[in-house]
């Protein structure tokens, strides 16, 4: 029995291990995602990038701590890096909760639904759609731009959530079929 427990706490920790390691490397990766690929917006000041789609790749294949702890922290270090700071602050909780979302929905949708694309299309979805909304109310309530400004962004952080969507999902199926030990 006490063997039995310390098998089960040695493998909780390299688990742990595990799961900050990858929640670096994916930080990592989508901070490069994210500066790579710019189109500034000039009515916000702010960028349209290509961040999502590693946000959304992390979460699904690794789960939400993996794709929350990289979407905030590797899209913030990336407004950072571009010079937009400003942003920063708001990048950090608005990607974090993003990551948190798709992955939280995702695992839950699962018990329900045995069909991970339609389950990725809605957890990405509703994750993005947070997404959207924190930009918004940040823009206008944090750095206090006037509202129809702030709009001239949605736009475009719908088509990064949809761009997003369509490269994660066939990203996230070929990994798994090179690597199925990795479904949950």
């Amino acid at each position: 029995m006490q063997r039995d427990l310390e098998v089960n706490e040695t493998k909780g920790i390299s688990d742990t291990v595990l799961k900050l390691a990858l929640a670096a490397v994916f930080a990592a990766l989508v901070c490069v995602a994210t500066i790579v690929f710019v189109i500034p917006i000039p009515a916000t000041h702010g960028y349209f990038n290509l961040g999502e789609t590693v946000i959304y790749t992390a979460t699904l294949l690794f789960g939400p701590f993996v794709g929350g702890f990289a979407g905030g922290v590797g899209a913030g270090l990336a407004d950072v890096i571009n010079g937009y700071s400003q942003f920063a602050p708001g990048t950090l909780i608005i990607k974090c909760l993003e990551g948190l979302i798709v992955g939280f929905l995702y695992r839950k949708m699962m018990h329900i639904s045995k069909k991970p694309s339609a389950v990725a299309v809605v957890a990405i979805i509703a994750g993005g759609l947070e997404m959207v909304a924190g930009y918004f109310i940040y823009e206008v309530v944090i750095l206090n731009y006037v509202p129809f400004d702030a709009l001239g962004e949605v736009p475009f952080n719908v088509v990064q959530l949809v761009v997003g969507l369509v490269v994660a999902l066939p990203v996230v199926r070929i990994i798994l079929r090179v690597f199925p030990q990795l479904k949950s």
